[in-house]
């Protein structure tokens, strides 16, 4: 059973930072890319980042230069350091990897950022 445990989660001012963690079980974790998606309210769940099993990354132009993406392959652990936050970063946050056919989600993560 693949589990992917979320947390970091929270409330910012603007332009301060968050760090999101996913702890992946149950799955080969340093063969699989990983990915963080956000949803904003009333919009549709979107790529933020991804991390593929050997490092190597790509953004949503909206993020790139204020997020990244990170992976501990030992701690079968994915991450997502956030700077600069801004409102329309206010989302929920997903954790997924898609492992053997199938599509995987973590719980989500609230970041909201005050003006």
């Amino acid at each position: 059973q693949v589990y992917l445990r979320e947390s970091g989660g929270g409330l910012v001012q603007a332009g301060g930072s968050l760090r999101l963690s996913c702890a992946a079980s149950g799955v080969n974790f340093k063969i699989v890319p990983m990915d963080w998606y956000g949803q904003a309210p009333g919009k549709q769940r979107e790529l933020v980042a991804r991390i593929t099993n050997v490092g190597s990354t790509n953004y949503a132009d909206s993020v790139k230069g204020r997020f990244t993406i990170s992976r501990d392959n030992a701690r079968n652990t994915v991450y997502l350091q956030m700077n600069s936050l801004a409102p329309e970063d206010t989302a929920v946050y997903y954790c997924h990897v898609f492992y053997r056919g199938r599509d995987f989600w973590g719980q989500g993560s609230q970041v909201t950022v005050s003006s």
